[in-house]
């Protein structure tokens, strides 16, 4: 659903998640010259919660301007359309965690849909 989006938007998108770069899909948008750093997190509808890795804390916290936190919901077998959330991750992780449990409920509160200029840096 977020490669289709990508593709929507204009944008040229490779999914990248195999090689553990703290986010899944890295998409080249044409119209800034930039890379978008998308970590993807699919849940099901009406889920609490959504795990997120120290690696994908990190990086977002790190490439702050190009990292978008993409969450989809999926109800049914299918993917409802994806929510975009800029500068989710306030602060690093402790030395020993490995990963985070966000509500998912108050990520969705703060996330826009993928094209609105709210996203822009």
């Amino acid at each position: 659903a977020v490669l289709a989006v990508e593709i929507d938007l204009g944008n040229h998108p490779q999914d990248v998640g195999s090689q553990n770069l703290g986010y899944d899909i890295e998409s080249f948008d044409p119209q800034t010259g930039r890379l978008r750093f998308i970590e993807v997190k699919g849940r099901k509808a009406g889920a609490k919660t959504v795990t997120i890795t120290k690696n994908e804390i990190l990086t977002g916290i790190n490439s702050a301007d190009q990292f978008i936190l993409a969450l989809v919901e999926v109800e049914n077998g299918q993917a409802k359309p994806p929510r975009y959330v800029r500068h989710p991750f306030q602060k690093e992780p402790d030395f020993g965690v490995t990963s985070v449990n966000y509500n998912l409920a108050d990520l969705l509160a703060v996330s826009h849909a993928p094209g609105s200029s709210t996203l822009l840096p």
